[in-house]
This record gives structure tokens, C-alpha cells and sequence, in this order.
């Protein structure tokens, strides 16, 4: 939304080095300190659920009418007989290659302040208005067959 001049209402934010629900008590913890006005709900969470294919957790909370969703980076793998994935820790290129589209697989470093494309086809895709998978179609889709309904 950032990069096509668009406001947003929501925000997934990915973490490496701590769970989601820490981070998300981090920041609700500075906007008290240093924002005792800003608007901050209370921390909830979505717990692991593997029978329901909720494999790690999610942190979300809302701060100035803008919802944020606080996951740690993953990895998916998936198994012949089920679209229900094995979910892990991963790497920024592991989670990248695991979303749907290119487009929706940028990162923005709130360090550096740099959009990262770890796919390396992200940022020319959403240039060129093209919807393309990081992976093979075939792979994506097959992983998850919902995807293709994104499109």
C-alpha cells in the first residue's frame, strides 16, 4: 500500500527475534511511555491451533485505528495428502516464498528503512502491474488451492 501511495488500515508486521505477542507488548508498552494520548488497545492473541491450521501464533492490537498483526518469519511445508502445512521459525526468503503473490511477499525494514524484495521480482511486479507467484504456480497453488482465488 506504502509503495502505491495508499493508506492502510492494517499492518502484518513479521519478527525475527522475539514471538509476536513480546513485540506487540513492546510497542504498547513505548506508546505508554512516550505517548501516554495514542490510542492502544489491549494485546490479543490467536494461539497456536494445529487441528485448525493455526500453527503459530499471532500478536494483534490496534494503535491509532491502524490494526497490527505481529507473526514471527515462517516456513511452510506440505505434505502429499493434506493442504494443511508443517509451520516453523523461518528465514525472510523462507516466508517470502511462502506468500501468494511477489507482490505481497515485500518487506519493509523499519531499521533501514528500505523495502527488501527478497523474491527479486516483487517490486518490478508491482511496477508493471503483474500478479505472479514466487514459486512455481503450480507449487503455490497446489500447496494452497484458496490462492488463486486471491488473484
Amino acid at each position: 500500500d506504502k509503495l502505491l501511495g495508499k493508506e492502510s488500515d492494517d499492518i502484518d508486521i513479521a519478527v525475527d527475534d522475539m514471538s509476536g505477542e513480546s513485540f506487540a507488548y513492546k510497542v504498547k508498552d513505548f506508546l505508554a511511555t512516550t505517548s501516554p494520548n495514542a490510542s492502544c488497545s489491549s494485546v490479543g492473541v490467536v494461539r497456536a491451533n494445529p487441528d485448525q491450521s493455526k500453527h503459530l501464533e499471532t500478536a494483534t492490537l490496534r494503535v491509532l485505528d491502524v490494526s497490527l498483526d505481529v507473526n514471527n518469519l515462517r516456513t511452510e511445508t506440505y505434505t502429499q495428502d493434506s493442504r494443511i502445512p508443517v509451520v516453523s521459525l523461518g528465514t525472510p526468503q523462507e516466508d517470502a516464498s511462502r506468500r501468494d503473490f511477489t507482490i505481497n511477499a515485500l518487506f519493509y525494514n523499519l531499521r533501514t528503512a528500505a523495502v527488501e524484495d527478497y523474491t527479486g521480482k516483487g517490486l518490478d511486479d508491482l511496477r508493471a502491474g503483474i500478479i505472479r507467484t514466487p514459486l512455481e504456480p503450480t507449487i503455490t497453488f497446489q500447496d494452497d488451492p484458496l490462492r488463486i482465488l486471491r488473484a
